[in-house]
């Protein structure tokens, strides 16, 4: 198994988010747009992740080279981003942002796919690898804060180019795990989707991203707001997702002593009260601090998790979009609602109403699982 090759993929990778994720709604402030526009235009990221790894990796199911598809849509997603430099205008960063997130959000759904097809029946080491991903976001949001302080923010485009550019670097050494194409008569994915623990693991994936929409999108500007320098924020941003990479590490003991059902319960009860504190409490550095570390929960344990029962349910040859249908449903549909909600809250109502509104999502969400997930078999594929 290429261990080092697939772990470099996702540092890049999530070393791009650490960029992107914190400091391009700065950079976006920076150059003069609105709370309502910034939260349109991160809401874009998100939105071409509902369409994207769908027709994406429909490709990668009936052709069987996700590898290559990853290579594609790395390489297009560097050429698209290029034209950042071009212009800064709402409309055309509104284009460039669509069109390289449509590229880009094609690859991580197939290099899932890949590399749980290495690991072969080892799923349950999945989470070493992905630590180093969390890895890659942690160095980023650390070197980045300081980095761009003040003016030096503008600086964001080039170096994001420049992890973009090592991301299809990498996608050329990591090896083809070659799958049969897919064909009908073997089965239609509409008949998984017919299955009501699908349908609300589809729901609580969506609430869940949703949740973290104010997050994703004004959090450093909120907290800036407050007082805090860039510096710190970015070290609050990786505060948390090293508190996901402690939980990587133990995540399979923890599947196999707790269950899925409940590790599922726990990320949402704990993603609630992390909102909740986030919107009541900026101003108090214990609070901020403590309730960055629920991030083990609301992105570590439920992605971890969400992943175990995605496998589960979409076997073989439908591993590729199913996948893809996780990504497009949370981080696509979730991600993009959750972005635009919050802008509009965030001008009418205030951003700690946005964080409110989120820990709502999450005991609706709570519910749901409590009521329509099966835990036994959730926790049956998982170890």
């Amino acid at each position: 198994m290429p261990y080092w090759r697939l772990s470099t993929f996702y540092l890049f990778y999530f070393a791009s988010l650490g960029a992107l994720l914190p400091y391009w709604s700065l950079y976006l402030q920076h150059i003069g747009f609105s709370a309502l526009e910034i939260g349109e235009l991160m809401a874009v990221l998100m939105a071409t992740k509902i369409v994207s790894p769908n027709i994406w990796g429909w490709i990668a199911d009936h052709t069987g080279k996700r590898m290559a598809v990853v290579r594609i849509g790395s390489l297009l997603s560097v050429i698209a981003f290029v034209a950042v430099f071009v212009d800064t205008s709402y409309w055309w960063l509104m284009a460039v942002m669509l069109l390289f997130s449509f590229f880009w959000n094609a690859t991580l759904p197939q290099f899932e796919t890949v590399t749980l097809k290495h690991l072969g029946s080892d799923t349950h080491r999945y989470s070493a690898i992905r630590l180093w991903g969390s890895i890659g976001f942690i160095v980023a949001v650390a070197v980045l804060g300081p980095l761009l302080e003040g003016d030096s923010v503008t600086l964001l485009p080039a170096i994001l180019l420049s992890i973009f550019i090592a991301i299809w670097v990498m996608s050329l050494l990591v090896p083809e795990q070659q799958s049969p194409p897919h064909h009908e008569r073997q089965g239609s994915i509409t008949e998984v989707l017919k299955r009501p623990e699908v349908i609300a693991l589809l729901v609580v994936c969506f609430l869940m991203q949703a949740s973290h929409g104010p997050y994703y999108t004004f959090y450093s500007i909120y907290m800036e707001g407050y007082g805090y320098s860039r510096t710190l924020i970015g070290q609050l941003w990786a505060l948390g997702v090293i508190a996901e990479v402690g939980v990587f590490l133990i995540m399979h003991r923890m599947v196999k002593g707790v269950g899925l059902k409940r590790l599922l319960m726990l990320a949402f009860s704990l993603a609630a009260l992390r909102w909740w504190l986030t919107g009541a409490m900026p101003e108090s550095l214990p609070v901020v601090l403590f309730s960055q570390l629920f991030h083990a929960a609301s992105f570590g344990v439920f992605h971890a998790v969400a992943i175990a029962y995605f496998h589960r349910h979409f076997t073989g040859r439908h591993h590729g979009r199913g996948q893809a249908l996780y990504s497009s449903v949370s981080f696509g549909a979730g991600g993009a609602f959750g972005a635009f909600y919050s802008g509009y809250v965030w001008d009418s109502m205030g951003g700690y109403v946005s964080f409110y509104i989120a820990g709502l999502m999450c005991l609706l969400a709570l519910f749901i699982v409590w009521r329509f997930i099966d835990g036994a078999q959730g926790g049956e594929a998982a170890s």
